[in-house]
């Protein structure tokens, strides 16, 4: 049989990818807030530096992820860059708009830990298919899966668990514990649908 011909994104395939992932992850962090929860990533890392310090979540997050556009740029190109910029400055703005957008009154924190998790790895799968991704780690994990193999999903939970257990002086056993859930729920999402060789589009 006859491979088809990669087909590239066209710019309006990849605004929205972009919109659509951040809006995703972006849902899923109001629900891990209102449970109290954390996450992984350099959001994980935004969120530990928020507890610790009350500088704004979406500050922390934008901040963060400053010294790893140069890796991108160096390692996964000047497209990849833009859009990870773009996905990393909607999200910074979503994360401080979204919890005056939707208000919850009650969230069962188990399901905030699977449902947010699943949520999250979904709108990153969107974003990695689009060739971006929300910085930091992100770039670090995609770099090390496209040079070396490496399975996204198995590199980001290593990394999210340790990320997390530096937030314990910050909240409290059974927050991190569902944390840890929620950083299981999102890389097992990564590890089950992005694999190398399996979305051909670019």
């Amino acid at each position: 049989m006859t491979a088809l011909p990669i087909q590239q994104h066209t710019l309006f395939e990849d605004v929205q990818g972009v919109v659509t992932g951040a809006l995703f992850v972006a849902l899923a962090l109001v629900m891990f807030r209102h449970a109290g929860m954390l996450t992984g990533g350099t959001a994980g890392m935004a969120f530990v530096l928020h507890y610790a310090t009350q500088v704004s979540f979406g500050a922390a997050f934008f901040v963060l992820n400053l010294p790893f556009y140069w890796l991108a740029w160096k390692r996964m190109g000047a497209r990849f860059t833009i859009k990870t910029f773009c996905a990393v400055a909607l999200l910074s703005l979503l994360s401080e708009l979204l919890p005056h957008w939707v208000v919850l009154q009650s969230v069962e924190p188990l399901f905030a830990a699977i449902g947010g998790g699943l949520l999250m790895g979904t709108g990153l799968l969107i974003l990695f298919r689009h060739k971006a991704s929300l910085g930091g780690i992100n770039v670090l994990v995609l770099w090390l899966q496209e040079k070396r193999g490496w399975r996204a999903g198995k590199i980001q939970m290593a990394l999210d668990i340790a990320i997390l257990l530096t937030a314990i002086p910050w909240v409290g056993g059974w927050q991190l514990v569902l944390s840890v859930i929620g950083a299981v729920a999102l890389n097992f999402s990564l590890a089950v649908n992005h694999r190398p060789g399996r979305y051909a589009a670019v």
